[in-house]
């Protein structure tokens, strides 16, 4: 039986999940739920950011090998989480038996400015050059994040993990950089595909999504009301869908590779 792994994006970490594991699992009580910090987040702070995608995906590879947790895996990642579940996926397809990637945007599918949106440019660049106290920066954060930014108990709880396991400047740029160059593959990874995205995201474009999920004519839903951080804002709502579709994928026959369905974007 797969598992599932989550995976959470830019400077986040397993315990920003919040309550969604225990939302999941209960949604599919047939599987077990795991969540991963990429390098240079969470326990792994002091660790290096890789500056490839690729790189992620293999160290997170390598920590389910540590822990005794064999393939294959079911992924769920968000924004920078989704691009490493791509990235894994289309490395080491015969791991993975599908993903459900919320909220990301892929080179070459969609321009830079869609990708993030501009108005976000500048309280990203004060948030990694000036700093600030950590309740300030994660404020920031679930602002940018969030379409209900009055969570006093989500923002004190994130603002003791930053001050546990704070994520250096140094590593975040190293995770834009990452995010910034990567380049998903034109034609779609085998395993098969749920893309989630959020028409109220003002961090991320949600063209981005529907683009990728008509490029590679992946299974795709939409919530009309919910932020970038789609499983803080409606965890319920995404653990239904990741359900509902392994419900359906359970009728289907075993996937394989699709054509390329869509001409990538310069």
């Amino acid at each position: 039986m797969s598992a599932w792994i989550l995976l959470r994006g830019l400077t986040r970490e397993s315990r920003h999940w919040g309550d969604f594991p225990q939302m999941l699992h209960d949604a599919c009580p047939a599987m077990a739920t795991h969540t991963l910090d990429l390098p240079g987040n969470g326990r792994l702070n002091e660790q290096a950011s890789p500056t490839h995608v690729e790189a992620m995906a293999e160290h997170c590879r390598m920590q389910l090998r540590e822990q005794g947790i064999a393939p294959p895996y079911f992924l769920l990642a968000m924004s920078l989480g989704a691009m490493v579940a791509v990235a894994w996926m289309s490395r080491h397809p015969e791991e993975i038996s599908g993903g459900v990637l919320i909220n990301t945007s892929l080179r070459p599918f969609s321009p830079f400015h869609h990708r993030l949106r501009p108005h976000n440019y500048l309280p990203l660049a004060r948030l990694l050059l000036h700093g600030g106290t950590a309740e300030e920066r994660e404020c920031t954060i679930l602002r940018l994040t969030s379409c209900n930014a009055e969570r006093p108990e989500t923002l004190a709880a994130w603002a003791a993990h930053a001050r546990q396991n704070p994520v250096s400047s140094r590593n975040a740029l190293r995770q834009l950089l990452a995010a910034a160059r990567y380049r998903a593959p034109a034609a779609r990874p085998a395993p098969p595909m749920l893309i989630l995205a959020s028409t109220q995201d003002r961090l991320v474009n949600p063209r981005c999504s529907r683009r990728l999920a008509r490029c590679w004519k992946t299974d795709f839903a939409e919530h009309p009301g919910a932020g970038h951080d789609l499983p803080l804002d409606d965890g319920p709502w995404v653990a239904e869908q990741a359900s509902l579709w392994l419900q359906d994928l359970a009728r289907r026959p075993p996937f394989a590779i699709a054509d390329d369905a869509c001409r990538p974007k310069p």
